[in-house]
């Protein structure tokens, strides 16, 4: 998950894994465009995401993962970027699908990355001490709009990143440099009219006299794009075999506590970061009475936009 930016400046800072590197990403790669400063990512009006939390929340996320990765089908000796890595729960199983090969982890959140190194760098992964072998998973910082890398890569995988990211070109252009000729994109993101019920409730809530002075100059940090839209991007960045479909994957939670818990990491953070701390137990216990009257109660209406592409084999390599 491609989250808000964090703090540090270069790709490698935050704590240091054992087996982290982020440049050159792996032994056989070669990136034909420099790393530029990363500073530029750090948006001071938005905080960085609480990834410890979000890892632990985050099972709906892992199980779409799985099924976009299972779409992937990840071959022995690939190299796979993962754009939006977050906290690198597939990131990890990318590598284990492989067998062998080379996975690079890219997200614009330092906080996100951190957890990363915890959680995956730090400890087995399948078959693979990534201390005995420091080539297979590294972690870069960057936006999955503008990536470091050209023609270095066998294929592109991202599940719930792409729609943090709002310039949509941008995105596919980027991928598509990214890719070696060949390549293949597979991805998932929020699309369509995904939380269209919980966000137009969050939007009744912001317009009320007790919350929209804090709500002044709003802009939905999230972009859901549409299928069509979508299919003339990818063939306007080069891709073939441009394909994208909307799912719905509706998700209830336990209970009005988990809801909340859930929202206030996840989907309405960027609105509750904007409250003072004494307001938003009530934005949000406001949205969790009305989702508790839903049927079923306490439910999510996530829409899924899947997307595949190729880049042609005879595609030229950037110079």
């Amino acid at each position: 998950m491609n989250g808000g930016s964090g703090d540090s400046p270069h790709p490698d800072s935050g704590p240091a894994g054992p087996s982290v590197c982020s440049v050159p990403p792996c032994q056989e790669l070669r990136s034909l465009r420099s790393l530029r400063s990363l500073a530029s990512l750090r948006t001071p009006l938005m905080s960085d995401w609480d990834a410890a939390r979000y890892h632990r929340l985050s099972d709906p996320q892992l199980a779409w993962g799985r099924r976009v990765l299972a779409r992937l089908g990840p071959m022995p000796g690939e190299r796979i970027l993962d754009v939006g890595c977050g906290t690198g729960r597939l990131t990890g199983e990318i590598l284990v699908h492989m067998g062998a090969g080379c996975v690079v982890g890219v997200d614009t959140s330092a906080a996100m990355l951190a957890e990363s190194r915890g959680q995956v760098v730090a400890r087995t992964v399948g078959p693979y001490d990534v201390a005995q072998a420091p080539h297979r998973i590294h972690l870069v910082r960057a936006d999955g709009a503008d990536l470091p890398f050209a023609g270095a890569f066998d294929a592109v995988f991202s599940a719930a990143a792409f729609h943090w990211i709002p310039n949509h070109d941008r995105l596919f252009a980027s991928i598509y440099l990214a890719l070696a000729p060949g390549g293949r994109l597979v991805a998932q993101c929020g699309g369509g009219p995904n939380l269209e019920v919980l966000l137009s409730r969050a939007r009744r809530l912001m317009a009320l006299p007790e919350y929209h002075d804090w709500f002044d100059g709003w802009r939905d940090p999230w972009y859901f794009a549409e299928v069509p839209d979508t299919r003339i991007r990818l063939e306007r960045a080069g891709f073939t075999m441009a394909n994208a479909w909307l799912e719905p994957a509706p998700t209830s939670l336990p209970d009005a506590d988990a809801y909340v818990d859930f929202l206030s990491c996840v989907c309405v953070r960027h609105h509750v970061a904007r409250l003072p701390a004494e307001r938003q137990p009530d934005f949000l216990a406001a949205l969790a009475r009305e989702a508790a009257t839903d049927d079923p109660p306490f439910t999510l209406d996530y829409w899924r936009l899947n997307i595949s592409a190729l880049k042609p084999a005879g595609a030229e390599q950037a110079a």
